[in-house]
């Protein structure tokens, strides 16, 4: 069995599911921490190695015993993947202040909550990664999102400044911009209620329209992994047709 650990925080149907799957093929033993038990429950049957901990990242108590419980049952985690997010799109006046904080204590302060917690082990080792999943939103502000977009922007200065704090002592902090709709096992009712769908005139796949959960795994995976002549940290992944959001 192997000894290198994997904690993800924010395991999903989707990209969270894929990131256990890609990590635990890996030879990582994967912590998967979640909300959902009966979800993290199925994925502990499915996936070799892995273990779930449901708990609300936003309650620090309990992640912080969940942490404590994960160093204990399986060891210090190599690498940390928070992919944990909270969204609210609505306008300023439809939104409250209320949302804002929830959102930032999910997609902000878990992730400070979570550097400082095991941070100190991978720069005992001599080795870590901290990879972090973005949006657009942490780019720009839209009228729907000034409860979200403040959120994810705070997100990914925290992971820059992580980044050029850590990196001289060899733990690797990226953050991964996905700007796409990610075809989650809810896509298909999502598009009839939201308009989540290809245009009319698409000439490809319906799938290509969307960023697959397992391609994303992928590329965090290899970011993970990068050389340490040649880390990054800014990264945008989008299919082939995305119009450019960021544009």
């Amino acid at each position: 069995m192997t000894d290198r650990i994997a904690l993800i925080a924010g395991v999903g149907g989707a990209t969270g599911a894929a990131l256990s799957r890609r990590f635990a093929r890996g030879g990582y033993r994967v912590a998967m921490i979640a909300r959902n038990a009966a979800r993290l429950a199925e994925l502990e049957a499915e996936i070799p190695g892995a273990r779930g901990y449901p708990c609300d990242v936003a309650d620090l108590d309990r992640l912080g015993a969940t942490v404590a419980r994960v160093e204990a049952e399986l060891g210090a985690p190599h690498v940390l993947v928070h992919n944990a997010v909270a969204a609210t799109f609505a306008k300023i006046l439809e939104a409250s202040v209320e949302d804002l904080e929830r959102n930032f204590r999910v997609n902000t302060t878990s992730l400070f909550f979570l550097a400082q917690k095991l941070v100190p082990a991978m720069v005992a080792r001599g080795e870590g990664a901290i990879m972090v999943t973005g949006n657009t939103s942490s780019f720009r502000g839209i009228p729907l999102r000034p409860a979200f977009a403040p959120t994810k922007a705070a997100q990914r200065i925290l992971a820059q400044s992580l980044s050029k704090d850590l990196g001289p002592k060899r733990v690797h902090v990226g953050y991964i911009t996905i700007d796409a709709a990610i075809d989650a096992p809810w896509v298909a009712s999502a598009r009839r209620a939201t308009g989540v769908r290809p245009p009319a005139d698409w000439p490809y796949e319906r799938d290509e329209y969307f960023a697959h959960p397992d391609a994303i795994a992928d590329e965090v995976y290899h970011i993970a992994h990068q050389h340490p002549s040649t880390w990054s940290f800014d990264h945008v992944i989008r299919p082939f047709a995305e119009s450019w959001t960021l544009n």
